[in-house]
């Protein structure tokens, strides 16, 4: 059987939990058949810690961004400059994780609020997408977005996706895609698998979000990129689809996406 080609669009592989065994992790996704996996900043410093880990890793490509609940950990405008500069760099494929979180309060809204404006006016000034990280705040960033949309589509990602129908095709009329992590395993969300199965086609996306949120076999463990293939496994169970349709599909979505390096990407997903 051919092994399934997939993409992680989203982890955090500079997290202090893969330091002791990074190595069998590389190993594992690939073994997995992942050939590639985003590493996505959260702070200005993190950023720069994605850009160094994924130097010389053909597979890993950074991101550089301000998580709203990261926004009080470092000076605002200091960091932010900084973000914007690393964002001009052509390894840098996309602007994020930005967004908006009220579950924690810890960070303003109007600050949050501000971090997302500055990361949606960068990417389209780059030509780059945004990640987003939405929770219980959907009302206030999709408003955002649809903003935004006025000058045109907005390119990016509603990432880990746990929202309503209604709100997934208010992001999708926005231009975005809606990734699913593995949440979408877990036996009681029968409502986010529901929600799967209506993404349309060209605009799915599947992630880890690693070291959070490990698909059902791995639940309460550490997460990490060789797991995408469950989720992977589960969606295209929802959709119908052989897991080889899904993964190459949702593989050449990232693809598109996050203009991952085509030299990188083995010819048969061409």
């Amino acid at each position: 059987m051919t092994r399934p080609l997939l993409v992680d669009t989203h982890s955090h592989l500079t997290d202090p939990r893969f330091l002791g065994d990074f190595p069998a992790v590389v190993d594992r996704a690939r073994q997995a058949g992942v050939v590639g996996a985003m590493v996505v900043g959260t702070t200005a410093a993190n950023s720069r810690g994605c850009i160094d880990l994924c130097a010389g890793q053909d597979w890993l490509f950074p991101t550089v961004g301000m998580h709203p609940c990261h926004l009080q950990d470092e000076p605002f405008e200091a960091s932010w400059r900084e973000v914007e500069e690393m964002a001009a760099l052509p390894e840098v494929r996309a602007l994020g994780e930005t967004g908006l979180d009220n579950y924690w309060k810890e960070v303003p809204m109007e600050l949050q609020r501000e971090g997302l404006r500055r990361h949606l006016e960068l990417g389209r000034r780059l030509g780059k997408p945004v990640i987003l990280h939405c929770r219980e705040a959907a009302e206030q960033l999709l408003e955002m977005v649809e903003e935004a949309a006025k000058a045109g589509p907005v390119a990016g990602v509603l990432h880990s996706f746990a929202g309503t129908l209604a709100e997934a095709r208010r992001g999708l009329a926005a231009g975005l895609h809606i990734s699913f992590s593995g949440m979408i395993t877990y036996p009681k969300n029968e409502e986010l698998r529901r929600i799967a199965a209506e993404v349309p086609s060209d605009r799915l996306l599947i992630e880890t979000d690693a070291p959070y949120l490990s698909p059902q076999p791995w639940r309460g463990k550490r997460n990490e990129p060789a797991f995408v293939a469950a989720t992977c496994e589960v969606l295209a169970k929802t959709r119908g689809w052989t897991i080889s349709e899904t993964s190459k599909l949702t593989t050449a979505n990232a693809c598109h996406l996050f203009s991952l390096d085509p030299p990188l990407i083995p010819n048969r997903l061409k």
